[in-house]
């Protein structure tokens, strides 16, 4: 059963009648629908419900009748404790509303009761006023009939003290006019006089008084526009004073024409001197440029408020002055004050610009960017008045001093690159003395790395002073679209991104000045390096800074899209790697290549050691690993044979048959050995030397090994070989089987060359008697490549711990290293 609330105001709580309609009742909403049911409408057109106890068809019998069947008794007697609650409630606010309803009801009749012996009163009071109004107006009526013909005199007689003290004044006018047109007195006052008493005077010039009169004014107003005309042409004359001149002559009723020129010729020369005095401040122009040009004395935002102060408030001064004078008048319009104005503004916008290109440097942005504001809102001021005085200059004005200064910025941003560059390559090659680590390969990328790119925020944040919400000239079109795009995206950060690859190919693809030191091939990998991380990352983040910064429009100019980007930073690093293997594979080749040619390979003696070149190898190819391992993952390495590190190398290939190559050796068998050394080729898996590598240190590593072993193999094809020296040369391969193929992708390449040398030497060899493979081993395990490689890989490894930040390639380099000093413990 729903809850009574108590609502209106009307006696007794019914609901208030309806205004307009004159319906009866309203129809309830709410608690009074709720309480009040239904309306007879919405009754007819429900269906009848005997059960809906707050229905109108609602049946006791029918209702208990189905509350017992459906209901169990717990559910009857909670039911019934309900209903009761229910009911209580209802006589509880049945009762609050009549007696709240009753209370109103008294108050309402008490107050009835007084208004109406209220109204009996005033009813009474309101006779009496009207009596009185009635008497009054009666009295009225009798002395104005009586005083009627004595106002009409009086009239009559004010009338004529009027005209006389008309008359009066008009004889007085020549006075008047003497005294204040005379000199040092008050021109405007005459002014005034005259036209109050010239339409009389034209009116009445038929009459030989008013003649007079006229005659007399007009010589002392004419005399007073000799005086003015003789002031005008004062060039002590300000603005001000300029224009109140020239509208005494206009109200003198001289020639518009002649007072217009000569009112722009004035103001034009004191425009001109100001001119001068900003052009005083410049330094003279030099086409030339071989004059070294002096500083400004003063910064550009002084030269301009005294430009904007000056130059620009009398010219928007002198326009406003001229409007006001000449607007309407037959020969002062056609254009003349626009095409002086615009003179005037065209010269100014050449100072300003020769101010600004003084602007050496990089400078404070805000106060460049605060000046172009004061000079762009006062030249919009002009432009309201003048609206072809110079608008598009005035912007190209303002674009071209941003656009400037955001090239600037790029020069900076390439400087600086430059400067962290030296810095680098100074930290590279600055002697350490023993037992100091100098900054490790990842310490100098990091610092490079933010440098820059905290280098490029800082100038993103200067830039970004030029589209700040509160500078005037950001609202321009070119500062919404084409500055965001083509000075800032493009012109400054696609630019500088750009040109940084070049400059890090450049150390690849340039070639070398004569004299010019080549560049570390430290440089060259920590380039890689920078570059790459570039494609992954830095260029997007960059890119999306500056575009959240900037927002470009959608109907602007095309950008260069990101992935064009990061696909030249790509190249360039794959480059830099590349040209990194090629260095460091020369270097190794070139000591290869002078231990083969500075050898007498057919007198030498008996190998009874490794040669130390070959040691040498090994230490470089470490120190280079160690390097690589630096800044590049390890790679993926093709699965390895158990006993690589213990391989048989021999003269004789695992591909080609030793019977060709037995100890009896004849001088027919070279014909049948290269013939078919040359038919297993054909068969072999061919290696590309040169093929570009990939970005880990395992592939880095391989390219090294095969410039290296293809150099050595070139170099013993050149040579004439006895049994010695290829006993040497198979020494020396074993010597380098047994260490370089740890650090290739798949060991089956340094298998390959090392065959390959081994088979040139015994194609080269006029004695080929190789030696013994437990010989070889005894050679290469043996004295003091054992002690020299152990430091070395202990060296290698502190320098690793100290300069590797990733856990992972930490740890498989160790183990790598660690594996490597037991077994040559072991031997």
């Amino acid at each position: 059963m729903a809850e009574v609330e108590a609502v209106g105001s009307g006696a007794g709580g019914s609901p208030e009648a309806g205004s307009g309609s004159g319906s009866g009742w309203r129809r309830p909403h709410g608690p009074l629908q709720r309480y009040y049911g239904p309306s007879a409408a919405e009754a007819a057109e429900a269906a009848p419900d005997p059960t809906d106890i707050n229905g109108p068809h609602f049946d006791p019998e029918v209702f208990l009748t189905k509350v017992r069947s459906e209901c169990p008794l717990g559910q009857l007697l909670a039911r019934e404790a309900a209903l009761g609650r229910e009911i209580r409630a209802l006589d509880s606010d049945m009762q609050t509303l009549l007696y709240e309803n009753y209370n109103k009801f008294i108050s309402a009749t008490d107050t009835i009761r007084k208004m109406k012996v209220d109204f009996r009163r005033m009813e009474a009071e309101m006779d009496d006023l009207a009596a009185n109004m009635a008497a009054i107006s009666t009295s009225s009526a009798r002395v104005s009939a009586a005083l009627q013909d004595r106002h009409r005199r009086g009239a009559q007689l004010a009338g004529v003290q009027v005209l006389l003290r008309k008359l009066q004044s008009l004889v007085e006018v020549p006075g008047r006019l003497r005294r204040w047109a005379a000199p040092g007195a008050e021109p405007a006052r005459a002014l005034r006089c005259h036209a109050r008493a010239r339409a009389v005077l034209r009116h009445y010039r038929h009459l030989p008084s008013f003649r007079a009169i006229e005659d007399e004014s007009h010589a002392i107003m004419a005399e007073l526009a000799l005086r003015l005309r003789a002031r005008l042409r004062d060039d002590t004359l300000d603005p001000k004073e300029l224009t109140e001149c020239v509208e005494m002559l206009l109200q003198l009723e001289e020639p518009p024409e002649e007072l217009c020129e000569e009112f722009l010729s004035h103001a034009g020369a004191r425009l001109e001197a100001e001119l001068a005095a900003l052009e005083a401040e410049l330094p003279p122009a030099d086409p030339s440029g071989a004059a070294a040009t002096p500083p400004p004395t003063s910064d550009i935002l002084d030269f301009v408020d005294r430009g904007s102060s000056a130059f620009v408030g009398n010219l928007c001064l002198l326009a406003a002055s001229y409007r006001s004078l000449f607007e309407g008048r037959p020969g002062a319009g056609d254009g003349r004050l626009e095409a002086f104005a615009a003179t005037l503004t065209t010269r100014y916008f050449e100072l300003l610009e020769r101010r600004l290109a003084l602007e050496r440097g990089l400078g404070d942005t805000s106060l460049l960017v605060r000046a172009l504001d004061r000079f762009h809102r006062r030249l919009r001021a002009l432009l309201e008045l003048l609206p072809a005085a110079g608008a598009e200059a005035g912007a190209a004005l303002v674009a071209r001093a941003a656009r400037e200064r955001v090239d600037r910025y790029l020069r900076a941003l390439q400087t600086f690159f430059l400067g962290c560059l030296g810095d680098v390559r100074q930290a590279l090659a600055a002697p350490r003395p023993p037992g100091k680590e100098g900054p490790g390969l990842p310490d100098l990328l990091a610092t490079l790395a933010s440098s820059v790119l905290g280098q490029l925020k800082a100038v993103l944040a200067y830039v970004q002073l030029f589209t700040a919400k509160d500078v005037a000239f950001a609202s321009l079109p070119y500062f919404k679209g084409e500055f965001c795009v083509e000075a800032v995206r493009e012109g400054l950060v696609v630019a500088f991104v750009r040109w940084l690859c070049r400059t890090a190919r450049g150390f690849a693809d340039g070639p070398a000045e004569r004299g010019a030191p080549a560049a570390p091939p430290a440089l060259l990998l920590l380039l890689a390096r920078l570059c790459l991380d570039y494609e992954a990352t830095t260029i997007s983040y960059i890119l999306t800074l500056t575009d959240e910064q900037f927002p470009p429009q959608d109907t602007g100019p095309a950008v260069t899209p990101g992935p064009a980007l990061c696909a030249e930073a790509r190249g360039a690093a794959q480059r830099l790697l590349d040209h990194y293997v090629q260095v460091q594979g020369a270097a190794v080749a070139q000591m290869l290549r002078k231990s083969v040619e500075t050898r007498d390979w057919l007198g030498t003696v008996e190998p009874r050691n490794v040669r130390a070149v070959m040691k040498r190898v090994v230490e470089d190819i470490t120190a280079i690993d160690v390097q690589v391992g630096q800044l590049f993952e390890e790679g993926v390495r093709r699965a390895q044979s158990s006993d690589s590190s213990r391989r048989a190398f021999s003269v004789y290939s695992s591909s080609r048959a030793p019977g060709r190559y037995a100890p009896s050796y004849t001088p027919s068998a070279p014909m049948d050995t290269h013939l078919l050394s040359n038919i297993q080729k054909l068969f072999s898996e061919r290696i590309d030397i040169f093929s570009p590598v990939e970005f880990n240190k395992v592939s880095v590593l391989t390219g090294i090994i095969k410039i290296s072993l293809k150099t050595l193999l070139e170099c013993v094809r050149l040579r004439t070989l006895g049994r010695f020296g290829l006993q040497q040369v198979q020494v020396d391969g074993h010597y380098l089987q047994l260490y370089l193929w740890r650090f290739a992708a798949d060991e089956r390449v340094v298998q390959g060359l090392l065959d390959e040398v081994a088979a040139s030497a015994a194609h080269r060899c006029l004695d080929p008697v190789p030696m013994e493979h437990s010989v070889v081993e005894l050679i290469c395990e043996r004295g003091p490549p054992r002690v020299t490689l152990e430091n070395s890989l202990h060296l290698s490894l502190m320098k690793t711990l100290v300069t590797v930040d990733s856990p992972d390639i930490l740890e498989r380099w160790t183990d790598r290293q660690t594996l490597l000093l037991e077994e040559i413990r072991s031997i």
